[in-house]
């Protein structure tokens, strides 16, 4: 009886030993801290999305917004500023990682001055993507020692339909690029009775793509400044798997999907849906800095006044 209970005692020791999580050590056997837990690196790459039935949306609006990575609440999204970091990557080269593996890339409209993204149309052909990626603006040869293609940031190979990065002009390139337009929807589920605000698509600027001179219209201006637009689903597989750069806490990462889901950026308004198809800036010329600040602010409050407008107190 007394071994059976032995026995017995084993056996349970056993199954709970097994029953036991992996306890997974900061420290690894060299002393270097493990940043990159195992549960949340299994987890990192799972996209969260909530369904929406079109008749519980009673009320929508778009929104056009500027993320200005010189402000310090997106300085996240602009470092590194190398491109051969091992751990880290800034949102614009973890973009165009994600064209080299395929990213489908949608042209701007042909009419000057209209910003809006247009995903009807087919995405951009690959073998046109490096033109516009191309670091040499005056469309001269440099110094005659360098071929043009060694100042593009992409070179796609139409035998092998293979697009490669281009190291070399990454650095002349990225320190221009500290904006990006992105098209928001705001709109309200009566189902659950709130408020979302869902990114719907995002474009990089590039700042020297045009001079702007006096007397040139604002939305021209913003206009020329446009890369292309991507639509934001299609790049969140890419930014869930990839950190943002921390801010003075190592251990506290988050994915650029995280980033972006938890609106953790800070953007301004250039412009809304409306019946006059009409931006902030369509007007700037006629405004001075003060009406476009009161433009902005005009539109952020509707859209807030709309949400505390349904609840009686």
């Amino acid at each position: 009886m007394r071994k059976l209970s032995f026995i017995v005692l084993v056996l349970m020791g056993v199954s709970m030993a097994q029953a036991q999580h992996y306890i997974n050590p900061f420290f690894d056997e060299k002393g270097s801290a493990r940043i990159s837990t195992v549960e949340y690196s299994a987890d990192r790459d799972t996209i969260v999305t909530t369904f929406h039935r079109s008749d519980d949306v009673i009320w929508s609006r778009y929104v056009y917004r500027i993320i200005d990575l010189r402000e310090k609440q997106n300085f996240q999204l602009y470092f590194p500023v190398t491109s051969d970091d091992p751990d880290y990557r800034s949102l614009f080269r973890l973009i165009l990682d994600a064209i080299v593996d395929g990213l489908p890339l949608y042209v701007k409209s042909s009419d000057a001055g209209d910003i809006k993204p247009y995903f009807d149309a087919d995405p951009m052909p690959r073998e046109m993507i490096p033109s516009i990626l191309n670091t040499d603006r005056d469309g001269s040869m440099g110094d005659g020692d360098i071929a043009t293609s060694d100042y593009m940031l992409l070179n796609y190979d139409s035998t092998t339909n293979v697009m490669r990065f281009n190291n070399y002009a990454y650095a002349g390139f990225v320190r221009n690029q500290y904006k990006y337009l992105i098209q928001e929807i705001v709109f309200f589920d009566r189902h659950t009775s709130r408020m979302y605000t869902k990114l719907m698509a995002i474009a990089p600027m590039q700042a020297d793509n045009i001079t702007y001179f006096d007397g040139m219209p604002v939305m021209d201006a913003l206009y020329g400044q446009i890369l292309f637009w991507i639509a934001f689903d299609e790049l969140r597989p890419y930014l869930a798997r990839q950190f943002v750069i921390p801010s003075q806490n190592e251990t506290k990462r988050v994915t650029y999907d995280e980033f972006f889901q938890k609106h953790l950026y800070t953007a301004y308004v250039v412009g809304d849906g409306n019946m006059y198809n009409r931006m902030i800036t369509d007007t700037h010329n006629q405004y001075t800095p003060a009406d476009v600040k009161r433009e902005q602010a005009r539109i952020e409050k509707e859209l807030l006044d709309f949400e505390q407008d349904l609840w009686e107190y």
